[in-house]
């Protein structure tokens, strides 16, 4: 069967963790670093809103095979949100749709709602966001007309501390810091304190720190890569990012030829395993007696 050569990177396989700018899709982000690169083989892990910034991890390459798993990971964000006013889509990019004043909120209301949204909660993604029904992106379904109700999911805030409280007229920002699960809405969480409070909230700044072993110490601008332009090889991306176990020569050959495995012991989750020569082999993870192949980066 035909397909599409995809020419490779003069840069090599691995990852840029780029500080994305605000007012820029996610997707547009792909597209700067794949003229960067030189490739059309780039892809990002977990999608950040166009007014959003901050940590976007992209893959080069090999490295792009990683990158469903490192959308996995917890993730840590610094927000912040408005009470008193709701909008189509839970964010300040969307219309109001309603307003109430919200200065009669006190701050021991405020840190009581935060703490019902902390732990292991029932989140009901927003309606405008990529999440897909029969099919179709909940949010294109949106900009038809069409009303969607989306299902709620179980996601995991471990952390959501109340930083600063600013109050302006009706309104109230909540400086916030979160630490979630993969899948959790920032915006669904100041819809949903809103909510609660019964003054409508929606979110008016966000900034993602970190993803995984990504910090936000560790990205670089668009600007930045502009001017010198690098990657973070396979090898030292995946040795970060998950639990590493080393082989010898005669598993090596093994795992280059997709023999089964036993269990690395190393999890829960991805194992990255390397060869003696400290090449990226595989990434696995244990199921039952065995390590199952996630990606095969030899062979």
């Amino acid at each position: 069967m035909g397909g599409k050569t995809r020419k490779p990177s003069e840069y090599g396989d691995g990852l840029v963790v780029v500080d994305k700018p605000g007012d820029m899709t996610s997707h547009s982000v792909v597209a700067r670093i794949r003229r960067l690169a030189d490739t059309r083989r780039v892809g990002h892990a977990g999608t950040l809103d166009p007014m959003a910034t901050g940590v976007l991890v992209v893959g080069v390459g090999r490295a792009t095979r990683l990158l469903g798993h490192l959308a996995l990971t917890d993730k840590t964000y610094e927000a912040t949100m408005r009470l008193g006013a709701r909008t189509v889509t839970d964010d300040a990019d969307g219309e109001v749709v309603d307003q109430t004043d919200a200065s009669g909120v006190d701050d021991a209301a405020i840190r009581t709602e935060m703490a019902v949204l902390t732990g292991e909660i029932r989140q009901v993604p927003s309606a405008v966001s990529a999440v897909k029904v029969d099919g179709v992106r909940s949010y294109q379904r949106v900009r038809t007309g069409e009303e969607v109700e989306l299902k709620a999911r179980t996601v995991t805030v471990s952390r959501f501390d109340l930083l600063d409280v600013r109050r302006s007229g009706g309104y109230v920002d909540l400086d916030v810091l979160v630490e979630c699960s993969s899948g959790t809405y920032i915006r669904a969480l100041a819809r949903d304190i809103g909510a609660a409070l019964g003054v409508g909230g929606h979110l008016t700044r966000l900034r993602r720190t970190r993803v995984g072993a990504y910090t936000v110490e560790q990205t670089r601008t668009l600007e930045q890569l502009e001017e010198k332009f690098e990657l973070i090889p396979l090898e030292e991306a995946a040795a970060v990012a998950f639990p590493r176990l080393d082989v010898d020569a005669a598993t090596a050959r093994q795992v280059a030829h997709g023999a089964p495995m036993p269990r690395t012991e190393r999890g829960p989750g991805p194992v990255a395993v390397f060869g003696p020569d400290g090449t990226l082999l595989s990434l696995v993870e244990d199921r039952g007696p065995r390590a199952k192949y996630l990606a095969v980066f030899v062979g």
